[in-house]
């Protein structure tokens, strides 16, 4: 569950959710979080924090969200198990489960709360159990609406085995797919696919999590519909000259209201009213032709035949721009973190017709960062200017992945540019013999409470053929990390960017080894968020504070 004390950086960095504004943004939906099959109590007196957002949409614009805990109304389905106050706190009374519901104007959002107290049965022997079972393994049902019982047998430290079908906490991977009774293990069908169904079980005298998989498969019914699209940006400003700019589309999904990232989905389909004046490809890149004003179209099928589609302007002028923003690349474009309220850090990277040629936007005020799921994966922007901000900075408060979105303006005729990357906090399932989950993982409920540093290295320059970094281990094993073309005059391959996690505190010396690159220093004269010092002509130390970068020049 998320701790109270980031509940407050929700408002901020938006969740998905609600309420109607001044009479013009129409209530769409509430979600809870924590979400369901994520909250388990052990002991009566215990209490969990839930979170109300709600969402709500202006026109064809982009959905809003707002924390609204404190304005609906909270109420469980089983108040022998746990009570709820008006702040969205739950309290643990005795075993069992229990929806979790918030209510405001007749809008409701379910989440749950299970209580597992010790089970005498298993701890009067001193035994805890150390598997766990799921029958039947895989289950397959013809249609939605159909039920499917699993049950969990646990096996003990003595070897004897144990029906912990109420015991255990049922979750489903899709609920598009499948939904099951986190206290009962029985499976209802929703649409077609494949949904992993997980069991945990928490042993009372170790606090170790013991969990088990099967596989429901639903053969009939269909996928969850698309309701509607949304191009990012509206509109854009273009030089006839052949300039290009990027559109991003996103789909709404009926049943969740999750935003997915469509732009390149074979379900779309891109076009301009008037290629004469701007073109638009297969991937939503528009190119200006000539002067005049155009409208781009992105029109998304559903796997049912039905089409939602949604439209975008490009103004195109006959002068170029003093100073076009080209590009825009997001790096890396991938990251994945291990555990939950892991960070990781992308960069915005802005080519331009003018030196300098490629300049940092991370931080720019004229660089919006967005979130398509932004309840569970926020991503910190720079409204504020501030040159020491975190922009850029995704947190992972639920395990998945995400679409992260850059998009920036160019302040001096208003062309935008976006670009996109993925950020990823993987489920990783504790292992299999009953150990407790690896501190760290994305598994629900086990916080890392250790203080991790993300470095990220890349070239600032324009070289692109043989640079490279190197930097030691986390443990202080030398050169183990390489970022670069340059290591394949070794034998390896490296990337554009690198990114390492180490302790906080830890300091690390990163080197520019003679690879027949012009090495034209460190950025910044080698200034990262952490303790920076030069080691040599071609070297810096870091001590790493959270999250530092550091760029190097090779042209």
């Amino acid at each position: 569950m998320i701790p109270r004390r980031f509940a407050s950086l929700f408002p901020i960095l938006a969740l998905p959710v609600v309420l109607s504004l001044a009479g013009c943004n129409a209530l769409k939906s509430i979600a809870i979080m924590p979400t369901a099959g994520t909250v388990v109590l052990t002991a009566v007196g215990q209490t969990a924090q839930y979170t109300a957002s709600g969402q709500s949409q202006m026109g064809t614009g982009l959905p809003t969200t707002s924390n609204v805990t404190g304005s609906v109304t909270w109420s469980v389905t089983n108040p022998s198990v746990a009570t709820i106050n008006s702040a969205g706190l739950a309290t643990a009374l005795g075993a069992g489960y229990t929806q979790v519901i918030a209510e405001s104007n007749g809008i409701t959002a379910t989440s749950d709360l299970t209580v597992s107290l010790p089970a005498t049965t298993i701890t009067a022997a001193g035994s805890s159990v150390s598997g766990l079972a799921i029958i039947p393994g895989n289950q397959t049902v013809a249609s939605p609406g159909q039920t499917s019982q699993f049950i969990a047998i646990g096996t003990t430290s003595s070897g004897a085995t144990v029906d912990l079908t109420n015991q255990v906490v049922w979750n489903s991977s899709s609920t598009q797919i499948a939904t099951i009774g986190a206290n009962s293990g029985l499976a209802t069908a929703v649409g077609q696919g494949a949904a992993t169904i997980t069991a945990l079980y928490i042993n009372a005298t170790t606090g170790t999590v013991v969990a088990g998989t099967a596989t429901l498969n639903v053969l009939g019914g269909t996928t969850e519909k698309y309701t509607a699209v949304t191009i990012t940006p509206a509109s854009q400003a273009l030089s006839a000259s052949g300039q290009t700019g990027q559109f991003i589309a996103l789909a709404t999904s009926g049943t969740s209201g999750l935003l997915t990232d469509v732009t390149n989905s074979a379900q779309i389909k891109w076009s301009s009213s008037i290629p004469t004046v701007a073109s638009v490809n297969a991937t939503g890149l528009a190119t200006g032709v000539s002067a005049g004003t155009t409208t781009v179209t992105a029109e998304l099928t559903n796997t049912d035949g039905t089409v939602v589609s949604s439209n975008a302007t490009i103004a195109v002028s006959a002068t170029p721009p003093p100073e076009p923003l080209l590009s825009l690349t997001v790096i890396p474009a991938s990251i994945t973190v291990d555990n939950l309220q892991g960070t990781g850090q992308f960069l915005a990277i802005g080519t331009y017709s003018t030196a300098p040629y490629v300049r940092d936007l991370t931080n720019s005020p004229n660089l919006a960062w967005i979130s398509t799921f932004p309840s569970v994966f926020p991503v910190d922007s720079n409204a504020g200017g501030n040159s020491g901000a975190s922009a850029g900075l995704v947190t992972a408060y639920g395990s998945g992945s995400v679409t992260i979105i850059a998009e920036a303006t160019n302040p001096s005729d208003g062309t935008i540019q976006t670009a996109t990357a993925v950020f990823n906090c993987p489920l990783t399932l504790p292992n299999p013999t009953g150990n407790p989950p690896t501190p760290g993982t994305c598994y629900p409920g086990t916080q890392s409470p250790a203080l991790l540093s993300t470095l990220t290295v890349y070239n600032e320059g324009l070289n692109t053929a043989n640079w490279e970094i190197t930097a030691s281990s986390s443990t202080g094993t030398p050169d183990v990390i390489h970022c670069g073309p340059g290591w394949a005059l070794n034998g390896g391959t490296g990337g554009s960017v690198c990114t390492a996690t180490y302790p906080v505190g830890t300091t690390v010396t990163l080197t520019a080894p003679k690879t027949g690159a012009n090495f034209g220093g460190w950025s910044y004269n080698c200034s990262a968020q952490g303790t920076v010092t030069a080691a040599g002509p071609n070297s810096c130390t870091v001590t790493l504070t959270t999250n530092d970068t550091v760029g190097a020049i090779f042209n």
